[in-house]
């Protein structure tokens, strides 16, 4: 994917767009013909921010993650990103007959990193995500949250400028993600990466992000976005986040009111 570029003050190329969608449009074929999933989305994803994009379910949050990611190619419309984006999926998709250092390592040499300097690098990620002594343990051995984090040092391990993550923490018991909520925060602050994350819960889409993006139900449709000014860190239970939370909660539910989804 193509790289947005703009000249500095400096006269050098700087990148003004982690991502950029515009005026997508994506359907498919159904037994009625084609049907629209997406239609005219336009969306930038500044570098270094964090946005995330909330909707009832079946609206194409994932549809659209998987056409910024280049799993899928838009209908109508272009997508460019700063480079290969990394993708991370509700399911941590780790392979089990791998340690979690050895999966890390295969995205490492996927990526062309030498065999010596793999499992040092490996055990730094584990270490980023604070799995610190965890390179040898099966992924029977982990917990859930262990093995999100191990799926999210494979996916820092690309070194992307951009991670797309697709609700992630939605199989995860309360607490378990609220712990992960403090860690996402703590490594996007650190790393400068550009987040563009799925949810369908609206305290996890304001808890996180610095700009939440409601889509309208089937066919998407950009409805409304809402800049997140709420100090991080933050807490699910704050005041602030709660007050935002049932603003857009209301929202949501007019957009599936209108849409007749129950």
């Amino acid at each position: 994917m193509a790289t947005t570029l703009a000249k500095a003050a400096d006269g050098t190329e700087a990148v003004t767009h982690a991502a950029r969608i515009e005026h997508v449009s994506k359907s498919f074929a159904g037994p009625a013909g084609q049907q629209l999933v997406l239609d005219d989305i336009t969306l930038d994803v500044a570098p270094g921010e964090f946005v995330t994009l909330l909707g009832a379910s079946g609206c194409g949050k994932s549809t659209l993650l998987n056409l910024v990611a280049g799993l899928d190619r838009p209908s109508a419309g272009e997508i460019t990103t700063d480079g290969r984006p990394a993708l991370m999926f509700q399911e941590h998709a780790l392979f089990p007959w791998l340690t979690a250092g050895k999966n890390i390592e295969l995205a490492l040499k996927l990526r062309g990193v030498p065999k010596p300097e793999r499992r040092g690098k490996a055990e730094e990620l584990l270490e980023l995500v604070r799995l610190k002594g965890a390179y040898g343990k099966r992924v029977h051995e982990l917990s859930g949250g262990m093995r999100q984090r191990v799926a999210l040092a494979r996916a820092l391990a690309q070194e992307s400028k951009l991670l797309l993550m697709d609700e992630p923490f939605a199989a995860l018991d309360a607490i378990t993600r609220d712990v992960l909520h403090d860690e996402l925060t703590r490594i996007w602050r650190e790393t400068q990466l550009s987040v563009l994350f799925v949810t369908h819960n609206v305290r996890e889409a304001v808890r996180l992000a610095e700009r939440v993006v409601l889509l309208s139900s089937r066919p998407g449709r950009i409805a409304r976005e809402w800049r997140v000014d709420i100090p991080q860190p933050r807490r699910i239970e704050d005041t602030a986040v709660a007050e935002l939370s049932v603003e857009i909660t209301e929202e949501l539910r007019g957009e599936i009111r209108r849409h007749g989804q129950h």
